[in-house]
């Protein structure tokens, strides 16, 4: 566990910055090209997952956080069009051999696996290409050496924040809403495809959405824009009242065409040219967050068990949940953990807490942060179980 000096609290009574005037922030659905990159390479690191602890009872080196979706080509029409070029998934990244199995198959089929499930048939259309190597020797000593504490096998911060903001709920609300099966049932038109941006000036909320239109089911300009009338409608009387909400802004009426409209054949915009890439995507909550602090860390498809760049981002996030719910009178709370590469997974080099506590805190309700620090330290193991299985989202 860190000793007493690793773990640095800062308390302000200063307005938090939901006290600003604007505010952005983002979310990229399932069929958004960087999100497929995503969740294909977590799913595959789950399988790698199953397979080293079946094969050697602890979780192997390796990392997967690097895959580009390539973008493909196809002329949508109202009605039904055609995939002209299918789309390319490459995968790259270091494994640790397996004494029965391929690796290359086992990451393949996963991947393959995830995107019938999110996408249906439309997952036949990626090609998918796993580009992968032997790991370097000394990473693998990180779970080697300590299969109950891995070691840490990078030098990197993660960092995490609560409560969320009124917009930062009200995106990732509409995000459940896009994704819903009701929604599914009431517009199958819908792609998976969709990325919100949520905007703030001082009260008023603004979502902007481009959510792609798959043409076997719209059959003309008219009822197209009708259809989206009833989309936003749906959305703004179910979950946002209060948020003013637009959809595929750039659409042309007059076009009078496919021309001017968001239509695709598949539902995503990478058939046609959109290319996506892991960690360009949702941090770790969900969001996208220009006016938090945050990780630039692809957490998608990194080693669960020594990873610090999944790991921490993930802990950070939970640990200020913990904090702002546990400790009175605690408005804002921020998490950064830094770690040493080498170091056990469980002892960060620094446990930085900066908190808005506008009556300040009591020594008490300090060495309460400190011990909900140590004590989700100590439960990193429980953890990384969660995340080798997909127990916990990170993107």
């Amino acid at each position: 566990m860190p000793n007493a000096k690793a773990i640095a609290i800062s308390i302000s009574n200063t307005p938090s910055w939901r006290s600003e005037r604007t505010e952005m922030c983002e979310h990229k659905g399932i069929g958004h090209p960087d999100s497929l990159c995503d969740g294909a390479v977590e799913a595959a690191a789950h399988a790698l997952c199953r397979a080293y602890l079946d094969a050697y009872g602890a979780i192997q080196h390796f990392n997967l956080d690097k895959a580009l979706l390539i973008g493909g080509m196809s002329a949508p029409k109202f009605g039904g069009g055609q995939l002209l070029r299918p789309m390319r998934l490459l995968v790259s990244g270091p494994v640790t051999e397996l004494p029965s199995a391929k690796v290359e198959q086992i990451v393949e089929q996963a991947i393959r696996e995830y995107l019938k499930e999110c996408l249906g048939t439309t997952g036949d259309e990626i090609q998918v290409e796993p580009i992968l190597r032997p790991s370097a020797p000394n990473l693998r000593r990180v779970v080697a050496t300590a299969p109950s504490v891995p070691l840490s096998n990078d030098t990197s911060f993660g960092v995490g924040y609560a409560p969320l903001s009124s917009l930062e709920s009200a995106v990732l609300s509409a995000a459940e809403s896009l994704r819903s099966s009701a929604f599914k049932v009431f517009f199958g038109a819908a792609g998976q495809d969709f990325k919100i941006m949520g905007s703030r000036l001082d009260g008023h909320h603004r979502l902007t959405i481009a959510l792609a239109f798959v043409d076997r089911y719209v059959r003309s300009v008219d009822e197209y824009f009708a259809l989206k009338g009833r989309i936003a409608s749906y959305l703004a009387e179910r979950d946002h009242p209060a948020c003013e909400i637009a959809i595929n802004t750039l659409d042309d009426q007059s076009a009078q065409d496919e021309s001017g409209v968001y239509l695709t054949v598949t539902g995503l915009s990478a058939e046609h040219g959109d290319d996506g890439q892991v960690g360009r995507g949702n941090r770790v909550n969900g969001l996208i967050t220009p006016y938090r602090p945050m990780s630039l860390e692809a957490a998608a498809g990194k080693n669960p068990a020594s990873h610090v760049g999944k790991l921490y981002n993930v802990l950070a996030h939970q640990l200020a949940a913990r904090i702002a719910v546990d400790v009175d009178g605690v408005a804002q709370v921020v998490v950064r953990l830094l770690s040493g590469i080498g170091r056990p997974i469980n002892q960060p080099q620094l446990a930085a807490i900066d908190i808005v506590a506008e009556s300040g805190l009591s020594l008490t309700q300090q060495q309460q942060i400190r011990e909900l620090v140590r004590q989700q330290l100590a439960d990193l193991p429980i953890l990384v179980k969660e995340l080798a299985t997909g127990a916990v989202p990170v993107f």
